[in-house]
Parts: structure tokens; C-alpha cells; sequence
């Protein structure tokens, strides 16, 4: 197999860019679209928001590698980033190090995005990692750098970057295509065009030791976010969480060739389907401040702390709905109580019914933005 980067022409990608005018223009009005509904909440909302959007991005970009994280105590990690106070919950050295990356990366989105600040990520990424000998810096051993996949014994080969040997001078390519095709460059790329080709080409290298994936997703969010007037961090993790299998599948497929206009389409097409994903979950706040706005003075401490409870499992709910039972682990309630303060709740219209005696579930009464799967077809 010969790899993109042993072809003659790398790193020259080519691609057809009027296939991607529609995608580039939808993903700006949705971007305006996205600040537009922001500017709705209230600051405390916003960054509550802020701190939820990190948190999923931090727990579901390592998913995508396999590596499951809390996201409680994520969040908690975060928070303490931010300066705010929280629980003393524990957070393991993985997810102390991606709250810090993530924290960065909002925080940061309109900065330059330089070689040191890829190092840093690095670093905090791999914090506590006591079998990686390049930290913070290129991988430097001599072995293969390969993707494989299967037995031990007859190992199936996906992927093979460039020798250590080579980085300095892929890497240097790299940041001057960045530099030279930034908004204010000599060369300037639109940015979904221009994230897509850094995710790919940065894959492409594997310049880290581990945590390549990682760092190369949160440096497309910050090239999408430095291509908007108004730097908004789009989210792409949670929906490539979604598309994990076609997401290997599609890089696998792009590490072949240098005309990458199908990679670029699918990139595109995941772009603007996480800006959904975003815009739903501003919106599904802007619905929560409205809902508890509404029933102030009108709940009492179960009621509440129940409903916070809800809201805090997103737009996507308690999976099948809120039982009886929840309520009664949740809150503490008696059987009683619970029947009592269930029917209350709906009688406010905070929650709805569906189902009956023991099936009887209860869903908050919010009309929640569906999520279409973006497919190249939809933008080309």
C-alpha cells in the first residue's frame, strides 16, 4: 500500500471547492444563527452552557479512542479550571489533563494556533502517562508508527505515517500551510475547507506518540472557530462520537489519495450536523431558564431538585423517561409523596405523561430541535 504522504505531490492535496460553497455558506449562517440564540440567556446560562459544552467535548473526544471518562468529575475538573467553585469530586490524571486542553481551546479559540500550543495540549492530554517517552513534543522512536487492528499474530495494517525521522520537516510544511492560509494569510482557505485538510493532513503525520486523534480534533474546532467573526467553538466531537465507525473509515479511505474532495464533503457534512447538535443544546437552555423562570415559587425542594436532575441529562433525557422509581432515589421521597409531587408536575406543565401503572413515564415539557444526519449528498 502506498500512503498519501509516499506519493508524489505531497503534500499537494487537490479538491473541488465548488462542491463545498453551499457547505461553507451554511456553516457561517449557522454559526450566526448559534450566537444569535446565545445572546438569549443570561450570563450565568451562558456559562453554564459553556461548562456543559466543554464536558461533553472533553468526555466524548476520548471516547472516540476508547478511553471512558467521568463526566462529572470532568465537569467538576473544569470548573476549577475556570476559577468557580464546585465539589471536591476526583478527577483522575486523564480527566484532569482534557478538562485542561478543553478549557484552553473555548477560552483560547481566537488565539494563533502555534506549534507550542499543540505541545501544550500534548501534555495535558497525556498527563500521568508513565509509558510514553515523547511528551509535549514529536515522537522521536524508530519503530513504525502504524494503525493495526486484529490479532496479534496477523495484525491488519490501517494505517502508516511518515518515520520520526521525518517530522521536523512535515511538521514544518504544516504550520507554514497554516500560517499561509489563515484568514489574514497570503492565501486565505475558508474554514470548514481549511479544517478539514488540517485534520486529515495532522492524521496524516501522527507527529505524537499517542493522542494524535485528540489533539487533531480540537486543532479542526479551533481552525473552524478562527474562521468566524465571532470565534464559536462548533462542538465536532459528540457527532463524531456518533459516526465513530464511518469516521475511521472515511480517514482510512482519505490516507490513500491526495484528491480528498469526498473527505472534505463528509468533514463538511459532520461540521454543520454538530453545529445542530449545538444549537439544540443552547436552545434546550434557553427552554430551561424559561420552564424554571415560569415555576419559581410554585415547586418545592423534591420537585426542583428532580427537575435539575432532568435538565442535566440533556436534550436527550432520562433514556425511556423519568420513573416513579427515579424520583423516589432522586429525591428521597416516600411512594406517596412521589405520586403526589409527579401529578403536581404535570398539572404546572414541567412535565408531561406517557404510559400507564408501572410503565407510566414522565418527560419534560419541552419541545426538543430533531437532529438530521448530514450526509454529503445534503451540502454538495
Amino acid at each position: 500500500m502506498v500512503w498519501n504522504w509516499q506519493q508524489e505531490g505531497w503534500p499537494e492535496f487537490t479538491w473541488e471547492q465548488r462542491k463545498l460553497v453551499r457547505a461553507e455558506a451554511l456553516f457561517i449562517e449557522n454559526a450566526g444563527v448559534l450566537i444569535g440564540v446565545s445572546r438569549h440567556l443570561d450570563a450565568d446560562d451562558q456559562y453554564a452552557l459553556r461548562i456543559e459544552l466543554m464536558s461533553h467535548e472533553a468526555v466524548d473526544t476520548s471516547a472516540i479512542e476508547g478511553e471512558p471518562l467521568d463526566r462529572d468529575s470532568v465537569q467538576s475538573s473544569i470548573r476549577r479550571h475556570l476559577g468557580l467553585a464546585g465539589d471536591r469530586r476526583r478527577a483522575s490524571p486523564a480527566e484532569a489533563g482534557i478538562a485542561e486542553m478543553m478549557v484552553d481551546l473555548y477560552e483560547q479559540a481566537a488565539t494563533p494556533l502555534t506549534e507550542e500550543v499543540v505541545f501544550r495540549w500534548h501534555r495535558w492530554i497525556t498527563n500521568g502517562r508513565t509509558d510514553l517517552v515523547d511528551i509535549g513534543r514529536y515522537r522521536t522512536h524508530a519503530d513504525p508508527m502504524q494503525i493495526v487492528s486484529g490479532a496479534l499474530h496477523a495484525p491488519k495494517v490501517h494505517f502508516e505515517a511518515p518515520p520520526s525521522s521525518d517530522l521536523p520537516t512535515q511538521m514544518q510544511r504544516f504550520w507554514h500551510w497554516l500560517e499561509r492560509t489563515a484568514p489574514g494569510g497570503s492565501t486565505p482557505l475558508p474554514a470548514v475547507t481549511r479544517a478539514g485538510i488540517a485534520h486529515l493532513w495532522f492524521e496524516s503525520i501522527h507527529p505524537f506518540e499517542d493522542g494524535n486523534g485528540r489533539v487533531g480534533r480540537a486543532l479542526s474546532e479551533k481552525i473552524l472557530a478562527q474562521g468566524l467573526a465571532n470565534p464559536v467553538v462548533t462542538g465536532m466531537a459528540s457527532t463524531l462520537l456518533q459516526h465513530r465507525k464511518a469516521y475511521y473509515a472515511e480517514l482510512e479511505r482519505a490516507h490513500r489519495d491526495l484528491e480528498i474532495t469526498a473527505w472534505l464533503l463528509w468533514f463538511a457534512a459532520k461540521t454543520l450536523e454538530a453545529q445542530q447538535r449545538t444549537l439544540r443544546q443552547v436552545e434546550f437552555v434557553l427552554d430551561k431558564a424559561r420552564l424554571m423562570g415560569r415555576l419559581r415559587g410554585a415547586l418545592n425542594e423534591r420537585q426542583e431538585k428532580a427537575l435539575i436532575r432532568l435538565f442535566a441529562a440533556g436534550p436527550e433525557g432520562f433514556k425511556g423517561g423519568l420513573s416513579a422509581a427515579n424520583y423516589m432515589t432522586i429525591t428521597g421521597a416516600t411512594s406517596a409523596t412521589t405520586t403526589r409531587d409527579l401529578a403536581a408536575l404535570v398539572d404546572t406543565g414541567a412535565l408531561t405523561r406517557t404510559g400507564t401503572n408501572k410503565a407510566t413515564r414522565y418527560h419534560l415539557n419541552i419541545a426538543i430541535m430533531p437532529l438530521s444526519s448530514l450526509g454529503e449528498h445534503d451540502i454538495a
